[in-house]
């Protein structure tokens, strides 16, 4: 090349990995070494370019760098690529090629150096209507300039969506109030993908661009924050529950059925109710509870002995095996109580409405009537589907005070204790094993406060627990009896620690939890089988049907054998329903546990500065000094690593040092020692 010829170059390292490299305009000074040359910029710059740097070259024609401007001035105002269509229509009719110089003639009727160099950007930056064959640009078909077209379409609507999202999002972001487009969501959608499974997700790729739009670091915790910013997610999201299967909201079919049972009732498959009214009924809940499945009440026979009648709702008055009811209280298996509130079973309006034994309402129930021999033992029994009238809704602690200044007016209840404590003893004597640990429940208000409720064992809980012990092994002794395949429940004997061994724990919480570490999971099966736990040879669960898809199986399999009728469910079908209900429900206690723990770690950090009573109840690693502990006061276990010598039954007073609830670590330091304790 001749020195002050005019060449087009596109220098390496500008414009970004994968970005198209900006063009720029040259004028050659002298050849450097056997292949290169050093050419000068319009700004008087030094570029030293090997041949293939070099994209275009306008001949025949010697230029200074400081004409370099006015010839770009002069290609200017030639570049309008909607002028290339004309071109591509006239050309592809005859499939000619073209060169810039042929194209600079067909457009502007002119090939002089400018309009050339004009053409020739064109042509290479053109992407629709002409595809380069070596220094010739061929026109596409006219099927392909279409494909071509609509993608260009498609690509630019995405961009305009794109930008209009990204305007919103910083709407929102500076404190307006907004509607998100429907075309929002599959970015939102990935976002929320990002922060709840975070490397895991898939279609990580849009979270990432919001991400890195915003200059925000591309981290699932980062798109965690962002939902929060824009006011989508609460700062409390339940990322255990959004990475369950559990279903939260009820399809629309299902709550149209639940309508229409509230307006047009069925009619009830149960042919024969034992109207039991007459009875005075008490039904014994937390004052939260809205679900209300069981009742108690106590006959007076002639004789002199008491009829103990445990009334537990009967949803199966509602319902049939297959509808749609069923079906979607299958797929649930239970309701999931977390301390934000409850995943219910069944729709709320039904649940907590018809379904419940609701004080003062005429209900539909299945009951269990019992005598008790002065030893506890069940000495005869009797089930109905009935009709009662719930007399009182009474609380725990209502119960407790009622039982402890012996109201005259409700002896039933003194008699409800009295057998309730004749079972536990029996029961005892059975070979049940007692495990005396705190339990505690964990509600978060609307606003956001957090209450921890420590519960101990009292009268009035005894009385329910017996109580509903003792509908299980009725519903188990009859199905044992008449070989029905129900969700019999069972737990292996335990190997416990010998008595001697035991002894030497101190009584309550430290010894409860070394039995407890001993104890078998329960399971479920067709076939009777043993409940070591409980000390009974039968077992089934049935007081909760509302709330267990499993009880409620109990109550088809019952009801229908009672009535003369064929069983809705196999031995085959039974066992095949089981495996699924086991499986989801794993599911749903693991989200309940995770989510209680998340709370209760919160609650600590709320109140980093209390100083907690705890009991060292066992060791987790004793040669790391790794223990477990019980914060009394709260009924939480937590983990800790001591930094002195301390025993199994120990007292001390520790407070928290440092807890972040979303990563699940927490530091504990016994206040009267300056190091802080390793994380849980």
């Amino acid at each position: 090349m001749d020195k002050g010829t005019l060449v087009e170059f596109r220098p390496s390292g500008e414009g970004g990995a994968g970005a198209t490299r900006p063009r720029r305009l040259a004028v050659v000074d002298r050849p450097e070494g056997k292949k290169l040359w050093v050419v000068i910029d319009e700004r008087g710059q030094a570029h030293t370019l090997h041949p293939r740097d070099i994209t275009y070259t306008v001949a025949n024609q010697t230029y200074k760098p400081s004409e370099i401007s006015a010839f770009l001035k002069e290609v200017q105002p030639y570049l309008d690529p909607d002028s290339l269509e004309v071109a591509w229509e006239l050309l592809m009719e005859d499939g000619e090629t073209v060169d810039p110089a042929g194209m600079a003639r067909l457009l502007f009727s002119d090939d002089s150096p400018p309009l050339q160099y004009a053409a020739h950007c064109l042509l290479s930056d053109d992407r629709l209507y002409f595809k380069q064959k070596g220094d010739r640009y061929e026109p596409r078909p006219a099927a392909q300039v279409k494909e071509l077209k609509h993608q260009l379409s498609v690509t630019l609507q995405r961009q305009q969506e794109w930008e209009g999202f990204l305007a919103r999002l910083r709407q929102v972001l500076a404190g307006e109030s907004l509607e998100w487009a429907a075309g929002d969501r599959p970015w939102l959608e990935a976002l929320e993908r990002f922060a709840t499974l975070g490397e895991e997700a898939s279609h990580r790729t849009p979270a990432l661009e919001v991400l890195s739009a915003l200059g925000r670091p591309e981290t699932p915790e980062e798109a965690f924050q962002l939902l929060v910013d824009l006011r989508l997610w609460h700062p409390h999201e339940n990322l255990f529950l959004r990475r369950s299967q559990i279903p939260i909201q009820f399809p629309s079919r299902v709550l149209e059925v639940a309508q229409r049972c509230l307006i047009d009732p069925p009619a009830d498959s149960s042919r024969d109710r034992l109207d039991l009214t007459h009875l005075k009924v008490y039904t014994i809940d937390d004052e939260s509870t809205r679900e209300i499945d069981d009742g108690l009440s106590v006959e007076f026979l002639p004789d002199g002995q008491h009829r103990i009648w445990v009334h537990i709702a009967d949803p199966s008055r509602w319902l049939t095996p297959g509808d749609a009811l069923d079906l979607e209280a299958r797929r649930r298996c239970i309701t999931l109580y977390l301390p934000t509130g409850m995943t219910p079973m069944f729709p709320p309006e039904l649940a907590t409405g018809p379904m419940s034994l609701v004080q003062g309402q005429l209900c539909h129930a299945f009951s269990f009537g019992v005598l008790v021999d002065a030893d506890g033992a069940i000495q005869s029994y009797e089930m109905h589907p009935t009709l009662i009238k719930p007399t009182y809704r009474l609380t725990y602690d209502d119960v407790d005070e009622m039982l402890q200044l012996g109201i005259q007016a409700e002896p039933e209840l003194e008699i409800l204790f009295q057998t309730a404590s004749q079972r536990q003893r029996w029961r005892m004597q059975q070979g049940a094993i007692s495990i005396q640990m705190p339990e505690s429940s964990i509600k978060v208000t609307e606003d956001d406060e957090i209450r921890i409720d420590v519960f101990e064992e009292s009268a009035s809980r005894i009385l329910v627990s017996e109580m509903m012990i003792l509908a299980g092994e009725v519903a188990g002794r009859y199905g044992e009896a008449h070989g029905l395949p129900l969700p019999f429940r069972g737990q292996e004997q335990p190997e416990l620690p010998p008595e001697e061994e035991l002894m030497l724990l101190p009584p309550g919480p430290v010894r409860g939890c070394a039995v407890r570490r001993c104890m078998k999971r329960s399971e479920m099966g067709v076939t009777p089988i043993r409940h070591a736990g409980l000390g009974l040879d039968v077992y089934v669960q049935v007081t909760s049907p509302i709330r267990r898809y499993a009880d409620l199986l109990a109550h088809f399999q019952i009801k229908a054998h009672l009535q003369g009728d064929p069983l809705p469910f196999s031995p085959e079908e039974m066992t095949e329903l089981l495996q699924g209900i086991g499986s989801t429900t794993y599911e749903m206690v693991q989200v309940e546990r995770q989510t209680n723990r998340y709370w209760s770690l919160e609650y600590l950090r709320r109140n980093a500065n209390e100083v907690w009573p705890a009991l060292v109840l066992r060791w987790l690693r004793e040669h790391e000094n790794f223990g477990l502990v019980l914060l009394e006061d709260l009924g939480l276990e937590m983990a800790m690593r001591f930094s002195r010598t301390v025993e199994v039954g120990d007292r001390l007073d520790v407070k928290v040092s440092y807890v972040d609830p979303r990563r699940d670590l927490i530091q504990f330091v016994e206040i009267d020692q300056a190091v802080p304790q390793a994380a849980s």
